[in-house]
């Protein structure tokens, strides 16, 4: 399993140019293994429809429904776990919560993260692809 950054989720459910195309071939290549999406995520694409930063063709609580609904994702859920591990990250990292949680998410199930954020990218504690 793989599991998906927020901003590649979205990018990827709605087709969007701003997914890499070597990033869709990665999510193509892997999802029969499994998508991950933590559940931070949708709080964060509920958070960034809430303050106009995100337009989707539907209402949010729809667009979840549905993106979750996609072949092979895999909805991973917020445990006692993640959260720990999201406030003892190795240092340094930023002080998103968002990120921390997503970062932990893939700490906790060992799996690599894909994603074009800078921030985590640079940050040597988290597997990523590619």
């Amino acid at each position: 399993m793989i599991l998906l950054d927020t901003h590649i989720w979205v990018w990827w459910t709605h087709g969007d140019d701003s997914l890499p195309t070597e990033y869709n071939q990665l999510l193509q290549q892997h999802e029969n293994e499994g998508l991950g999406i933590s559940v931070i995520s949708c709080w964060e694409v509920s958070k960034l429809v809430e303050y106009q930063r995100l337009t989707l063709p539907c209402p949010v609580n729809e667009w979840l429904k549905t993106a979750l609904a996609y072949p092979n994702i895999k909805l991973l859920n917020l445990t006692p776990e993640i959260a720990l591990e999201s406030t003892q990250l190795p240092k340094p990292f930023h002080k998103d919560p968002a990120d921390q949680m997503i970062v932990a998410t893939a700490r906790i199930y060992s799996c690599p993260l894909i994603t074009v954020d800078g921030k985590i990218r640079d940050y040597p504690h988290v597997l990523l692809l590619p």
